[in-house]
């Protein structure tokens, strides 16, 4: 949290240091943990690692495939946060861009290659299973490296995790703000407030005490914590899915103006888009354990009802100027088709 408070000339700086120690624990990661449990334990085979699997979700076997497939896919997030700070990127129309099609092709590389070192590097799933923890990796890490290694790469994970959640928050302060300044949000006039030197450090502060009480329900109730998230996420994925679907029946040949354009290749990359994430939403709504109980039911679904339902009635009840004008509206779409004045 107190990146976000930093000055902005020091963020350059701190990402950049961020972005040193998370390639280094990258590197631990995938030559030391192999090299360690080699050592130790043993790797898996290539059958092991590969070819079998095991159903500790009680679904049937399609249904716990997708649910593995979901639970790995995951690692292919945050590629978006440049474009959530584009308003302070310059020449944003090139750079954010250009920054968010390699974030996603470096955190597809990166989760790939983690996922096969964690595949042939973990322990049997009896001994696996057996690991008392709410996070088994620390007691991997110490089985594979000993105690000193093992509380080392446990160290340097925490604090790039650290890092990780600082980026994060700083990318939807911005995002919040975004939306606040346009008056869509409770206490907007707050939230759209800047500092002297212009960052939005109220929108970055709701955002972690938001993210903050949204953690502590794992306290209570760890069905509680993962129907939040599961909710929040399935609210991300439909969100993406129906840009796409719109993109691919609505404006299929518009936001023309544009440094990355897709080409002929436009209307199958939209539909493939939309097909992906309807496919993850569905799975994130699903139950995540079988049988389902009261206990083990997955409230994500309801919750986006819930939340579904309370935008229909805003969205019926506010007028437009309240949260955002059809003619912002039409001045945003006709910006993705050609230039706009300065004066607009």
């Amino acid at each position: 949290m107190a990146v976000t408070y930093l000055p902005a000339r020091i963020y350059g700086i701190t990402f950049r240091l961020a972005a040193a120690l998370i390639t280094f624990d990258f590197l631990l990661f995938i030559i030391w943990l192999p090299i360690g449990a080699s050592k130790t334990y043993g790797l898996r085979t290539g059958r092991d690692a590969l070819l079998t699997t095991f159903n500790g979700t009680g679904a049937p076997p399609g249904w716990n495939w997708m649910l593995s497939f979901l639970f790995t896919s995951s690692v292919l997030t945050g590629f978006d946060a440049a474009g959530h700070i584009a308003e302070e990127t310059k020449n944003a129309s090139a750079i954010a861009a250009r920054s968010i099609f390699r974030s996603a092709v470096v955190t597809a590389a990166g989760g790939f290659i983690t996922t096969i070192v964690l595949l042939f590097c973990m322990p049997d799933i009896v001994t696996l299973l057996g690991l008392d923890a709410p996070q088994p990796f620390v007691l991997v890490y110490s089985m594979a490296l000993g105690r000193g290694g093992g509380t080392f790469m446990t160290i340097v994970g925490t604090i790039t995790g650290l890092f990780s959640c600082s980026v994060t928050i700083l990318a939807a302060s911005r995002l919040v703000f975004a939306i606040a300044r346009d008056g869509a949000l409770p206490l907007s006039g707050w939230l759209s407030q800047v500092s002297p030197s212009g960052l939005p450090r109220n929108a970055a502060t709701a955002v972690y005490i938001l993210s903050a009480l949204l953690l502590c329900t794992i306290l209570p109730s760890t069905t509680a914590f993962t129907s939040i998230l599961s909710a929040g996420t399935a609210q991300l994925m439909a969100a993406y899915g129906l840009i796409a679907l719109l993109r691919l029946t609505m404006t299929p040949n518009s936001f023309q103006n544009t440094k990355f354009p897709l080409g002929r290749s436009r209307k199958l990359l939209y539909a493939v888009s939309a097909v992906m994430n309807a496919i993850l939403f569905a799975v994130l709504v699903s139950p995540f354990t079988f049988p389902v109980t009261t206990a083990t039911l997955n409230f994500g679904g309801v919750v986006f009802a819930g939340i579904t339902i309370i935008g229909v009635a805003c969205y019926l009840i506010l007028p437009d100027d309240k949260w955002l004008s059809n003619q912002k509206m039409q001045l945003m779409y006709d910006g993705a088709n050609q230039p706009i004045p300065e004066k607009q």
